[in-house]
């Protein structure tokens, strides 16, 4: 889910790259050093900064917020997550191949009985067999060797892998202000710093979050502070809207096998799998 929080990390985050637009690494397009951070600065080290020149800008909540929810819309799936797993069956066998990556499945339907596994962190291929083997155990004599299991006798083998899906669900949207405020040591540097960010924000009019949902962002007002609080301090704030989403995200676990029917003789007669 979308918080606060990320919405601030990500303001700042565009305004480091407005400001150091070669990465940090490099000067910054004003030529002065830039510290840009959520909250609310220390004032002894503010007014060390500002004596040596360095530029400030931090984002944190403002004042306004709305609810701006019209409806609950359905789970929306996220992109499909590739099963890692490979399976191989013969006449007695099935051996693993690929990755055993977290919340990957992998599945045995011996002679019309079903055995499943799902991958947790740490797992190697070696251990799915081994647990496989172990629950097949349970009811009929299996061996694993490495990757690969051994049912003696056994009649039908289907071997499936799968991987469970993710869904996200919007379950309210909110529209918060946020302060960029731009701390200088002058007034010529105060003004190229809030101009500079004032037009990349125009020109991007949404934000990517974490949970890969977009916020749209529009420019509310500017406020400019020339009290004499500090003979030093010429600040100007971007009061930014932000309309974001709040998302819950659900795993959903994959089905492998759902019917399968198994002719006397150990035929595969149909499977329907999920």
């Amino acid at each position: 889910m979308a918080d606060q929080s990320d919405v601030e990390a990500a303001l700042a985050s565009l305004a480091t790259a407005t400001l150091y637009p070669e990465g940090i690494n490099a000067p910054s397009v004003l030529g002065s050093l830039c510290r840009i951070f959520r909250g609310w600065p220390n004032a002894a080290a503010l007014n060390t900064d500002l004596a040596q020149g360095t530029i400030t800008v931090t984002v944190h909540p403002g004042e306004g917020y709305r609810i701006t929810t019209r409806h609950i819309d359905p789970p929306t799936p996220l992109s499909p997550m590739p099963a890692t797993l490979t399976v191989l069956t013969d006449a007695t066998t099935a051996t693993f191949g690929g990755t055993a990556s977290t919340g990957q499945i992998a599945g045995l339907l011996i002679d019309n009985q079903a055995f499943v596994h799902r991958a947790a962190q740490g797992d190697t291929l070696e251990l799915v067999a081994s647990i496989l083997a172990s629950y097949i155990r349970t009811t009929r004599p299996a061996t694993a060797a490495g990757p690969t299991i051994t049912i003696p006798g056994a009649g039908a083998i289907i071997g499936r892998v799968a991987a469970d899906q993710q869904t996200q669900t919007i379950t309210r949207r909110q529209a918060q202000d946020f302060r960029m405020t731009c701390w200088c040591p002058d007034p010529g540097t105060r003004d190229s710093t809030a101009s500079l960010l004032d037009i990349a924000f125009s020109t991007q009019p949404f934000v990517s979050l974490p949970d890969a949902t977009s916020a749209r962002m529009r420019l509310v007002r500017s406020i400019t502070f020339d009290q004499s609080q500090n003979a030093n301090l010429y600040r100007r704030d971007l009061i930014l809207e932000i309309d974001y989403a709040t998302t819950l995200t659900t795993t959903l676990p994959a089905l492998i096998f759902s019917d399968t029917n198994i002719m006397p003789n150990g035929t595969l007669a149909q499977t329907l799998l999920g």
